[in-house]
């Protein structure tokens, strides 16, 4: 579907706050356009009064100085018009940006399985930009030269009726062509902005994971792949640019062509004595700003088209509705003491982009407070899926789960995470200081919280030793620590948030002996008081747990301590069997 001009209505949400500044804009534009529309009549009074008469001296520098009035008003006006626009641009194109990113933030998991992270920044960086250069200027632009081009053929209109009568029918044979090469450039500025996207997508997937690139020396290749998408990029861009130019070119020498006529009528009534020089004068400066006015406003056409596209492709993005949200009514649990009990009833999950296979098959199960479970199984289990579920990323097909005595789907999202923490398996450091990052999980903690928490999962002893200690920039991801260390760090920023329901996804994997030593008695500590959910494939891990649950596709297939489990013989022995005996 090609954009329409009409897609701008999109942006009224973010434009209505500011009704009071784009009545001050109109009013300066306004003023602008007539003081523009005045010079052409002050001409006029300087060439037919002020070069005649006994006086014409004096008259003579009277008429100049009305006509230095006239353009003092255009610069007066002209520049408080360019503030007032510009700052209009700014802050509504800040708060689409802003907009839109905190509704992406708010999608859930299955949003990111359809939708390229590098194509959301390029709606973010590019089509903001576009819609800014349309706010803040080419719009303004636009509607003023519309005045101006109005104003200009009103007073030719007025003085030479019949001849402009002519000038009118010739323009509107304009309009037609016009209009059928806009539609190619509609179409051609949406596609152009569609494979700069994809070039933006792939860099950052990329870039996202360049040690994996340069490990299987695939920068040449890498760099091949981006230099094609660009390609494609750059030759929808030259496809748009030859259409609009062509529409512009035929704008502007249609018109002229158009207005030329008229003046050359003009000059011949001069010569017969039914015009005086004065009115040649003025007529000669409205055809000029009617012209010219002609030619702004087919590139501004231009821009409105490129706007448009810009401006459909984030309302999609702000339009997009999660499938996991809030409930309108929810329902709060009490703050457990002795952390959260939790109930599986019946649970069926498949992801969105695969609905043959089920993640999560009938998953029935009891968590008392306080406990500690271990849930182990092969790879592809579900065991993942679980915690995705608990923190809902994601809503089962069927079955629910019951937290503290309320289902989740009827607590507030922000309810259900606040009694959650979770150390994932490969741990996220954000582009701050340590300190940043462990107060990630409290931000109104103190200093003494984050020293505390930071110690005790062991992160203290090697924050201290970098370079600003706790003040440290710890790099994008983290590229300054060591996987430990950044393990280390995430197992920090959860104790600090200190939640009656902790998730811990292989937390020590990372971990070198002496640090698993050290940060498993850290998370034995931290599983004091509360809930606790561990999933581990290393099963020496998991052998203090209070419940190991054993998950085979999606399926709960044993549960119970590691003595009774290795005495069944089932999948958890065999699993502890090959494993003990590799090690």
């Amino acid at each position: 579907m090609s954009p329409d001009p009409q897609s701008l209505s999109g942006l009224w949400p973010f434009v209505r706050p500011y009704k009071g500044r784009i009545a001050l804009a109109g009013l300066f534009l306004l003023l602008a356009a007539g003081a523009t529309l005045a010079f052409p009549w002050a001409l006029r009074q300087l060439i037919d009064q002020g070069l005649s008469g006994p006086d014409s001296s004096q008259r003579l520098a009277g008429q100049f100085m009305q006509l230095f009035g006239v353009a003092a008003s255009l610069a007066l006006f002209s520049a408080a018009r360019f503030y007032t626009v510009t700052w209009l641009g700014e802050r509504i194109t800040a708060d689409v940006r802003n907009a839109v990113y905190g509704h992406v933030l708010q999608q859930s998991p299955a949003f990111f399985e359809t939708t390229q992270t590098g194509e959301v920044l390029s709606r973010l960086s590019n089509d903001t930009t576009l819609v800014q250069t349309v706010v803040g200027s080419s719009l303004s632009m636009g509607l003023r030269n519309l005045v101006m081009g109005t104003g200009a053929l009103l007073m030719l209109v007025w003085n030479h009726p019949m001849l402009m009568v002519q000038v009118i029918g010739l323009l509107v044979l304009v309009v037609w062509p016009s209009v059928t090469l806009g539609r190619r450039v509609r179409k051609l500025s949406r596609a152009s902005q569609d494979r700069v996207a994809d070039a933006s997508a792939l860099a950052a997937e990329v870039l996202n994971a360049i040690p994996v690139v340069q490990s299987y020396t695939a920068e040449q290749r890498e760099a091949t792949r981006f230099v094609d998408s660009t390609e494609q990029a750059v030759k929808t861009s030259l496809r748009r640019a030859l259409a609009r130019s062509v529409l512009v070119g035929f704008i502007i020498l249609a018109s002229s062509a158009a207005l030329l006529w008229g003046l050359y009528q003009g000059t011949m009534a001069v010569r017969d004595g039914s015009m005086s020089a004065g009115e040649l004068g003025q007529t000669v400066v409205y055809v000029i700003l009617l012209a010219s006015a002609f030619a702004v406003l087919g590139e501004v056409y231009g821009d409105l088209l490129r706007a448009a596209g810009a401006t459909e492709r984030l309302m999609e993005l702000l339009h997009t509705r999660s499938e996991v949200g809030s409930p309108l009514h929810p329902q709060r649990a009490a703050w457990p003491e002795r952390g959260s009990s939790l109930q599986l009833e019946q649970l069926n999950f498949h992801y969105p982009s695969r609905p043959q296979t089920l993640a999560l098959a009938g998953l029935d199960g009891q968590i008392h407070a306080g406990q500690t479970v271990a849930v182990v199984g092969p790879s592809g289990a579900g065991k993942t899926t679980l915690f995705g579920l608990l923190l809902r990323f994601y809503d089962p097909q069927a079955g629910r789960v019951v937290l503290d005595g309320v289902p989740i789907n009827d607590m507030s999202l922000h309810d259900l995470r606040l009694r959650i923490g979770i150390v994932p398996q490969e741990p996220v450091i954000f582009s701050g200081t340590a300190m940043d990052n462990i107060r990630y999980g409290k931000p109104q903690a103190t200093d003494e919280e984050v020293l505390a928490a930071a110690k005790a999962a062991f992160a203290d002893e090697f924050i201290v030793q970098l370079p600003q200690g706790y003040d440290t920039f710890l790099g994008e991801k983290g590229v300054r620590l060591s996987g430990g260390q950044r393990q280390r760090i995430a197992i920090a920023r959860a104790m600090l948030k200190n939640p009656p329901l902790l998730l811990l996804d292989e937390a020590t994997s990372a971990l070198d002996a002496h640090s698993e030593r050290m940060v498993q008695a850290a998370l034995e500590t931290a599983m004091q008081g509360r809930t606790t959910l561990v999933i581990a494939h290393r099963l020496a891990t998991v052998q203090k747990a209070d419940v190991i649950w054993v998950l085979d596709h999606g399926r709960l297939v044993e549960q119970g301590t590691h003595l009774e489990l290795v005495a069944k013989g089932g999948l958890y022995a065999s699993l502890a069997a090959l494993q003990f005996s590799q090690d």
